[in-house]
C-alpha cells in the first residue's frame, strides 16, 4: 500500500511539472452543474463524484477511439494517460499496467521531453519490472546525462535495491563527465544539483563526513543556492549538532524561494523534537528546465 501511494504521488509530481495535471485536458463540468454545485445542495454533493467518474470514463473511451484511428495522436495519448491516472487516483479504478502503452508511445514520439520516459520507468518499477525501469532511466541518461529526474529516479531505485555504491558511482561519474558535457551543451549537467543529490545519499548512509564535504563543494560552487545549505543543515541535525544546524537552516530560509520557506521553517521548529520526521530532500526540479506540454483538446 505504501509503495502504491508513493508511486502515485511521484507520478502526480512529475505530471505537475509537465503541466498537464489540472483540468486542461478534461472538460470542466457544465455551467448548469457548476451553478447547482455552488448552491451546495445535498443532491448536487451526492451526484458530483458519480458525474465526475462518468465524465472520466467517457473521456477514456473517446481518447481510445481516436487512437484506434490515429495511433500516434499526441493529444489523444496525453489525454488517455491523464484520464487513466485520474481514475486511478480519484476512484481507484483501472490497472497501472494500462499506463505502459501510452507512456511508451509518448516517450518514443517525444524523446526530447524526457519526463514521459521517467514516468514510464516509475511505473515499471512499481509494477515490479526493476530491470526495465533501470534500463529506461539509463536510456534517458545516455541521451541526456544531466537529466535530474532520471538521475534521481535511478538513484532511488538503486538505493531501494540496496545498491548504494552503484548509486554513488552513478553520481560521481556524472560529476566527472560534467565539464566536458557542459562544453557541448552549457549547463547540460547541473553540477550543484548532482552534488546535492550525492550529499543526500551520503547522509542516508550516515557517511556524514562525505556528505558535509559534498555539500560544502556545492555551496562553494553556488553560494546563492539554498539547497546545499539546507542539505548540510539536515546532515548536521542528524548528527545532533543543533546549534550549527539551526544557523544553516536560517541561512537556507533566507536564500530559498518562497515556495520552500515553509518546509525549512518546519525543520527549524522540529529541531528540538526527538525522532522528528525528515521530509524528502529538495533537489533538482527547482533548477531543472520545465518541459512544456502541447495544447490538447477533447476527442
Amino acid at each position: 500500500m505504501f509503495e502504491k501511494r508513493r508511486w502515485l504521488i511521484n507520478i502526480a509530481l512529475v505530471l505537475s511539472v509537465l503541466g498537464f495535471v489540472g483540468f486542461s485536458m478534461i472538460p470542466l463540468l457544465s455551467s448548469t452543474f457548476q451553478a447547482s454545485q455552488s448552491a451546495s445542495s445535498p443532491s448536487a454533493a451526492a451526484t458530483a463524484p458519480t458525474s465526475r467518474k462518468a465524465d472520466l470514463e467517457a473521456q477514456e473511451r473517446g481518447y481510445t477511439l481516436v487512437l484506434q484511428r490515429e495511433p500516434d495522436n499526441l493529444t489523444a495519448l496525453q489525454g488517455l494517460l491523464e484520464t487513466r491516472l485520474r481514475l486511478l487516483n480519484e476512484f481507484k479504478q483501472g490497472d497501472p499496467k494500462d499506463l505502459i502503452d501510452p507512456l511508451e508511445k509518448l516517450a518514443k514520439l517525444r524523446p526530447e521531453q524526457t519526463s514521459y520516459a521517467v514516468l514510464l520507468a516509475q511505473t515499471k518499477a512499481y509494477l515490479g519490472d526493476r530491470e526495465g525501469a533501470a534500463q529506461t532511466y539509463r536510456d534517458v541518461l545516455q541521451a541526456k546525462p544531466g537529466d535530474l529526474y532520471a538521475l534521481n529516479g535511478l538513484v532511488d531505485l538503486l538505493m531501494r535495491q540496496n545498491r548504494p555504491e552503484a548509486a554513488i558511482g552513478l553520481l560521481q561519474d556524472t560529476l566527472k563527465a560534467a565539464s566536458q558535457a557542459n562544453q557541448v551543451q552549457p549547463n547540460g549537467i547541473n553540477v550543484v544539483s548532482v552534488q546535492v543529490l550525492l550529499g543526500e545519499v551520503y547522509t542516508k548512509l550516515e557517511r556524514y563526513g562525505e556528505a558535509i564535504a559534498t555539500f560544502d563543494q556545492a555551496m562553494k560552487a553556488d553560494p546563492q543556492d539554498f539547497r546545499p545549505v539546507f542539505g548540510k543543515a539536515r546532515t548536521l541535525k542528524d548528527q545532533g549538532k543543533v546549534t550549527e544546524a539551526t544557523q544553516l537552516f536560517n541561512t537556507a530560509f533566507n536564500l530559498a524561494p518562497a515556495n520552500y520557506k515553509d518546509q525549512i521553517r518546519a525543520q527549524i521548529s522540529l529541531l528540538s523534537t526527538p525522532a522528528s520526521v525528515t521530509p524528502d530532500p529538495i533537489i533538482g526540479p527547482s533548477t531543472t528546465p520545465v518541459p512544456q506540454t502541447p495544447p490538447s483538446s477533447s476527442p
